[in-house]
């Protein structure tokens, strides 16, 4: 074989096994070098670094002043300086938590005060208070006093562990809903009610914690109960919308799109036009909460979900069932497959997945209402298609709209990082899906000339 048939062979691996997190991987990079910048150290990690400095700044003792703000961030900074501090010959004389009235009360104090005290020990963003910058103006016997900040650091903030969570949190919803496109596309239709279904089984579990549960003193297995009969009734949409297009031969395109309607029309009509907010408390632990190592539930849901499909569609008889479907529908028939059932079973998946995301966005929003999911079915599909899913059915993986649904996460987020507009964020978005169907075009036929 000649070298260029070699390297064009490899190119043509390249592009159909790993073209995806290839692309995925230079957006990121791309995106970490436009937010390069000096990043303070807040959190844990800056309390546990200016314990450090004030260690060596006064190994015999000193007394310090802890200063930071009513923030849950500032609490874990002051808290670990505390600990960081525990043992050591260093005291702290006082600790400030709040705004900078509060730090001039305790300065007031201290000015008077005989006891000396050596530093102020800081939160990056207490620092820039113009009090602290005028400080032996305002207290000339506090003018021997240093003021102490843990040392900032180059980092991108694309790449901040909080921005990540949140770039994974914020695609939970419509990767969730995706799974369930992906099975339909690949079995060569289409959904276009999804994000209709989404605000259905929102507005239907929260009104039915809120008349039937007992509203804010629900039960965890009474809530239970109201989100899986919600996850039901869309379940039975999409068992509707698959026996039309089944059985009454009409096109997926126009029947879910009559559901789209139909659904939307119900939201409201459940919710009576406003949003429902009389939720326990317990309710965001799906949706807000971290069991986990800090990572948010939903998003482990997600991961769940794609693990059980990605062993559905590769492992078993009826993901093999699904694919023949969308391959070649009239050949699936000859060779046995039951195409009507497999056709029905995927859109009832797809409204079970749909009810799914509509739950945890209500417990993300401890709310629910009928304008959630506007334009989610149009993102759902983009996660699908930027992922590698044929549109023409037959082909596709699960992992590929995972990592559609999280390119188009990161594009977004990054965007937003670097102050695109959101009226060119769209023209992006567009650009980026027309590219993927285009790529995708080009390594089937480089594909099929090796």
């Amino acid at each position: 074989m000649r070298s260029w048939q070699v390297v064009h062979r490899g190119l043509a691996l390249l592009a159909v096994d790993y073209g995806m997190s290839l692309v995925l991987l230079v957006v990121a990079v791309g995106f970490s070098v436009a937010t390069l910048q000096e990043q303070p150290a807040d959190g844990p990690e800056g309390g546990r670094q200016l314990a450090r400095l004030l260690a060596r700044r006064y190994p015999t003792g000193g007394r310090v002043v802890v200063v930071a703000r009513e923030t849950q961030a500032d609490a874990a900074f002051a808290q670990a300086l505390a600990d960081g501090l525990a043992g050591s010959p260093i005291e702290v004389a006082a600790e400030v938590r709040g705004r900078p009235a509060e730090l001039r009360h305790v300065l007031e104090r201290l000015s008077a005060a005989p006891e000396r005290i050596d530093a102020l020990a800081v939160h990056p963003a207490v620092a820039r208070w113009p009090l602290l910058q005028e400080l032996p103006g305002e207290f000339p016997s506090l003018r021997h006093v240093e003021v102490l900040v843990p040392r900032s650091h180059v980092w991108p903030s694309f790449l901040k562990a909080d921005n990540l969570l949140n770039i994974a949190n914020q695609i939970a919803v419509i990767a969730i809903m995706a799974v369930g496109m992906t099975m339909v596309v690949i079995a060569g239709g289409i959904d276009l009610s999804v994000g209709s279904l989404m605000a259905l089984a929102a507005v239907v579990a929260t009104r039915l914690i809120r008349d039937l549960a007992g509203a804010e003193q629900a039960g965890a297995w009474q809530m239970a109960a109201c989100c899986v009969a919600a996850m039901a009734i869309c379940g039975l949409m999409g068992l509707f919308s698959g026996m039309i297009t089944t059985f009454a031969g009409i096109p997926a395109f126009i029947a879910t799109l009559a559901m789209m309607l139909v659904a939307s029309g119900l939201a409201y009509m459940t919710a009576e036009g406003e949003s429902i907010y009389e939720l326990p408390e317990v309710f965001v632990w799906l949706g807000r909460g971290a069991d986990l190592a800090g990572i948010p539930n939903a998003v482990v849901l997600m991961l769940l979900l794609y693990a059980a499909a990605q062993v559905l569609m590769t492992r078993t008889v009826a993901g093999r069932y699904i694919y023949a479907v969308g391959g070649n529908r009239e050949a699936a028939r000859l060779a046995g497959v039951p195409v009507e059932r497999v056709t029905v079973l995927v859109y009832v998946a797809c409204g079970v997945l749909a009810g799914l995301g509509g739950v945890v966005m209500a417990s993300q929003l401890k709310s629910g209402a009928p304008t959630y999911g506007q334009m989610y079915e149009l993102y759902v599909i983009a996660a699908v298609v930027v992922g590698g899913t044929s549109l023409s059915g037959g082909e596709g993986q699960m992992i590929g709209t995972l990592l559609g649904a999280l390119l188009i996460a990161v594009i977004q987020n990054g965007m937003n990082l670097t102050g695109v507009e959101s009226y060119q964020q769209k023209v992006v978005l567009g650009s980026v899906i027309l590219a993927a169907v285009l790529i995708d075009r080009w390594k089937r036929r480089l594909w099929q000339r090796v």
